[in-house]
């Protein structure tokens, strides 16, 4: 594939800097089941112990277009387990022991977009407290996380042909450079709404793609909001509209919202509606079996790369394991 008259340090530009690879961050159409990978804080939330997987395609049939994959676990920390109490010959009663207040996880992820690829890891840690604790108030979950990463950036020129005697970068720069950096995220769960803040890159890694110290490049940092309301409609039949708020430093003031309406069918079903702003539309639909949690969302493009491609497709799958992770013994005192 040849280029004439542009250099690779334009091209490193254009997928640095154009508003479609600003997603500095993954996408993710099912941020509600995927809130742990954007938000620390809601790491061991719901107390089951959760494996989950989740493959985006992004523009499908746009040569270079985006593509996710990333895989993750996370568990809540308890202090005992479950105990079984003999009172007597004839009776046995098992006692259930509190819920610890430490959720761990992390997940391994790529991200592919075009030339540019990154690839890394994190381990996160949240902090639960239990509060409201009345007869007339269910519980609620205050939460904080801090989420550590590293990550390897890279350009991948196979393919290209160029010339570049000329070009200072080219010659100049390294193809990878290593990112550690670190995330923070607060959240509120009760059993009927939730609320949540996040922000990555607090200490804005450097990028840097050549030897020079003259011109720096630093990790972009990106801001969530998430909120949702439940109400339910009857005993089987559940709604949830719920709000996914998106800014940069680079562009703090253009905000991109996913505005979403979720209906369950006794939590085992469910199907929704959701409206990016400025981009797309998308459809979504998921089921439960016994320990298993499928979800799909596909989105339908409404920028001019409509023309060009034949939308997005997002697979969700998530084991979640135990009635709770009070039931299991190996993960003790802590």
């Amino acid at each position: 594939m040849r280029y004439p008259g542009i250099t690779v340090s334009l091209v490193i530009l254009i997928f640095t800097f154009m508003p479609s690879v600003g997603q500095q961050a993954p996408t993710y159409s099912q941020y509600i089941m995927n809130g742990f990978l954007l938000n620390p804080s809601l790491t061991g939330r719901d107390g089951y112990t959760t494996v989950n997987l989740t493959v985006r395609e992004q523009w499908v049939g746009m040569k270079g277009a985006p593509s996710t994959f990333a895989a993750s676990f996370q568990t809540r920390l308890v202090k005992r387990s479950y105990i079984d109490k003999s009172v007597s010959a004839r009776i046995k009663s098992s006692m259930a022991t509190k819920t610890g207040k430490v959720g761990i996880g992390g997940y391994v992820f790529n991200v592919n977009n075009g030339i540019m690829r990154r690839t890394g890891i994190q381990a996160t840690y949240a902090y639960h407290v239990s509060t409201g604790r009345s007869n007339l108030e269910s519980p609620g979950d205050l939460a904080f996380g801090l989420a550590i990463n590293a990550y390897q950036y890279a350009v991948n020129t196979d393919g290209f042909l160029y010339s570049y005697d000329d070009d200072l970068y080219l010659n100049t720069y390294d193809k990878s450079v290593f990112i550690p950096d670190f995330n923070f995220g607060a959240s509120f769960t009760k059993s009927d709404y939730y609320v949540g803040f996040a922000m990555t890159n607090l200490f804005r890694g450097s990028l840097l793609f050549k030897n020079s110290s003259n011109t720096k490049r630093v990790e972009q940092g990106n801001y969530f909001l998430t909120g949702g309301v439940k109400f339910d409609m009857s005993k089987e039949w559940t709604i949830e509209p719920s709000a996914f708020i998106k800014s940069s430093d680079i562009s703090f003031k253009t905000l991109q919202a996913d505005l979403t309406s979720r209906i369950y069918y006794r939590n085992d079903y469910w199907a929704g509606l959701s409206y990016r702003t400025n981009d797309a539309l998308i459809v979504m639909t998921g089921i439960k079996y016994d320990i298993f949690y499928f979800a799909y969302a596909f989105d339908v493009t409404l920028t001019d790369i409509k023309k060009q491609s034949m939308g997005t497709h997002e697979f969700t799958l998530a084991l979640k394991f135990g009635a709770s992770a009070r039931r299991y013994s190996w993960i003790n005192s802590y």
